[in-house]
């Protein structure tokens, strides 16, 4: 009888081991399908200048109830956002003149810098869902904006503009020796009259 319990025993480790054997190494392999489609909506000329970029990151915490019993209601997320911000200048409105008979250029009033583009990812750390809620595909959109939002202020609040408007000056500095080293004169219009 004992003999029989250890056959029937070893034949159940076997099967068992077979199974799992054809399971780890005879599985089909989960392949994503992914289709995209791609579509050039509108070309528009711009002229823009970026004379500085920034580097941020920031933990952006997401909580949407307070109150009694959150572990049914409350959904949580704790994102890291980072972040490049671009500086810079939209040139559209730039006036520049040139006089051949005076050999002179003029080149102004140099608009106010500004924040020309956030190229920004979001890294997902913890989402917490309710038992009777979960994150929506709108949820996930105003976090995004949320977070790019968040970064524009502190981009604007940081030295980055100002940083900006003295890396033009450089730029106008070398526009300026490039013109005299033609034989131009140049002169920087400001708001008030040249910069010279």
């Amino acid at each position: 009888m004992s003999n029989r319990i250890v056959q029937i025993l070893l034949l159940i480790v076997a099967f068992a081991l077979g199974g799992w054997l054809m399971y780890r190494y005879l599985k089909p392999s989960a392949r994503p399908v992914e289709n995209a489609t791609v579509l050039l909506e509108k070309i528009r000329p711009v002229l823009k200048l970026t004379t500085v970029e920034g580097q941020f990151s920031e933990i952006y915490n997401y909580s949407e109830y307070q109150g009694y019993f959150t572990f049914f209601w409350d959904k949580k997320a704790l994102v890291r956002v980072r972040a490049t911000v671009s500086a810079g200048y939209d040139l559209n409105n730039l006036r520049v003149e040139a006089d051949s008979l005076t050999r002179t250029l003029r080149i102004g009033p140099l608009p106010e810098p500004q924040i020309l583009s956030i190229d920004h990812t979001l890294d997902y750390y913890d989402i917490s869902e309710g038992i009777f809620t979960d994150f929506s595909p709108e949820d996930y959109n105003r976090i995004n904006q949320k977070a790019k939002d968040l970064i524009r202020d502190e981009a604007q609040r940081s030295g980055l503009l100002e940083a900006a408007r003295t890396q033009a000056g450089q730029m106008l500095d070398l526009i300026r020796f490039m013109g005299e080293g033609a034989g131009w004169k140049v002169e920087i219009v400001g708001g008030g009259g040249p910069l010279q």
